[in-house]
């Protein structure tokens, strides 16, 4: 992830830090009110922080959207953690699909680009909270191990910004 400065995180940083993620972890609700997250991979993030997935139509998953189409995004790294919020909302757009459309899709939807069972979910980020070790990741390592050596607590930040 991205190394946030110390007086905050921008949203700049924010993108940054989605784009460099292959995976990500959707959290929402389910029909009897639990929160349930699901592992996703993003086709595309903006310069907005929304971001664009494909999504089996027919899923748990898809229902719990189509009922609650609010979510949290979290993004986790060594020392460094982003949660940002949301909402979706399902997309029909063969355009975008074909824009979106990779190889790492097939082992999803097997059947391509014309899988019927294929949805297109579109994220529109609200805010995201930052929680995060400065340095980058190797620094981070470092601190962690330092600190457990020591006893010390973690230095660290933490910071909210409206997208």
């Amino acid at each position: 992830m991205a190394d946030a400065a110390q007086d905050g995180i921008t949203q700049d940083q924010i993108v940054e830090i989605m784009r460099g993620e292959r995976f990500v972890m959707m959290g929402s609700v389910s029909e009897s009110g639990k929160i349930q997250t699901h592992p996703m991979t993003p086709q595309q993030v903006d310069e907005d922080a929304d971001v664009w997935f494909f999504i089996t139509l027919d899923g748990d998953q898809a229902q719990q959207l189509r009922q609650t189409p609010e979510v949290n995004l979290a993004f986790a790294e060594t020392g460094s953690w982003l949660s940002v919020s949301g909402t979706v909302e399902f997309v029909d757009d063969r355009a975008m699909i074909e824009e979106l459309w990779n190889d790492s899709a097939k082992a999803y939807f097997p059947q391509g680009k014309d899988d019927p069972n294929l949805g297109l979910l579109h994220f529109k980020s609200e805010s995201a909270q930052f929680w995060g070790i400065p340095g980058g990741k190797a620094n981070a390592l470092a601190q962690i191990v330092k600190n457990k050596v020591t006893g010390k607590r973690a230095s660290g930040h933490s910071d909210t910004v409206e997208l």
